[in-house]
């Protein structure tokens, strides 16, 4: 009996490079610097405990003590991914007398996690 060789179906079968294409995304492509920033910025999202901060910061501006309270967390954690929140300019902080306020930094984010949220939810039909 002969082996056949399974091809898989998402791969070219062929070698056939489309020089055209290749040149117009290459002229078009950002410097390795841009994505390299760009890559940390998408890590930012890679954390269960970020995107939990993000999500209730989507709703509304919440102090330091009310995250902790939603997120069932204690401060220091809290604090510290807020830390790396802020770093990546994803969220910004207000102060008002005592209390230290988070919110989302701009609608960007804001977009970011809805258009996210809208390809989970369209996955699941």
């Amino acid at each position: 009996m002969t082996e056949t060789k399974k091809i898989p179906r998402d791969i070219c079968q062929i070698q056939c490079v489309h020089p055209e294409a290749v040149d117009r995304v290459k002229d078009k492509m950002p410097s390795q610097d841009i994505l390299m920033n760009l890559a940390d910025f998408f890590k930012v999202f890679g954390d269960h405990t970020r995107i939990r901060i993000l999500t209730a910061l989507y709703r509304e501006e919440l102090c330091v003590c009310d995250l902790v309270e939603v997120l069932g967390m204690n401060q220091s954690a809290v604090s510290h991914q807020l830390r790396v929140l802020r770093g990546a300019k994803v969220v910004k902080f207000r102060k008002q007398g005592k209390m230290v306020y988070y919110s989302l930094d701009d609608d960007h984010v804001r977009e970011l996690l809805r258009d996210g949220m809208d390809h989970i939810q369209e996955e699941r039909g």
